[in-house]
């Protein structure tokens, strides 16, 4: 796969998976009207939690692209196993960035039913990862995934990055 074509697969599926999963059901949800009494302190932190949700999952998506040669979209995967940027310090930034974008509009919008959601879809993309995602990556990177799970956590970013 192309560079380009790469590009190109990582912006559709952006578009297909985050963009249903962290925009448009969202929006399905709150209508992105506020919902109750949110404090400004809360507001403020639910804006800024969906902002670094984005500028985590843009980061990964073109960093699959560019160093990984694929996309994050199972039927068109990297051909090297993807460990820099946000993946030096957590093995799954793209499920905790939609998580945090999810759970920001919860606060952003003062919405008990995108705290449902959002729990949903936390235990989704756990049982996803264990259940598919793992298994596939060791057998795709033995040597590589062994040695990245030894050292970054699944779900509990490390404080300093990764090396390896």
């Amino acid at each position: 796969m192309t560079k380009r074509d790469a590009l190109v697969g990582s912006a559709a599926f952006f578009v297909i998976a985050p963009g249903v999963v962290a925009g448009v059901i969202p929006w399905l949800i709150t209508k992105w009207q506020p919902g109750g009494d949110a404090s400004l302190t809360l507001t403020i932190i639910g804006g800024l939690m969906i902002i670094a949700g984005l500028i985590i999952l843009v980061d990964c998506f073109v960093r699959f692209a560019l160093k990984g040669s694929g996309t994050p979209a199972p039927f068109a995967p990297t051909k090297e196993l993807v460990v820099s940027g946000p993946y030096r310090y957590v093995r799954n930034p793209m499920y905790l960035a939609v998580l945090l974008a999810i759970f920001g509009q919860m606060l952003l919008f003062a919405n008990a039913a995108m705290l449902a959601y959002g729990v949903a879809i936390t235990l989704t993309v756990h049982f996803f990862v264990l259940g598919y995602e793992e298994p596939k990556l060791k057998l795709s990177f033995p040597e590589a995934y062994a040695a990245y799970t030894e050292n970054v956590g699944r779900w509990l970013p490390r404080f300093s990055p990764w090396r390896g």
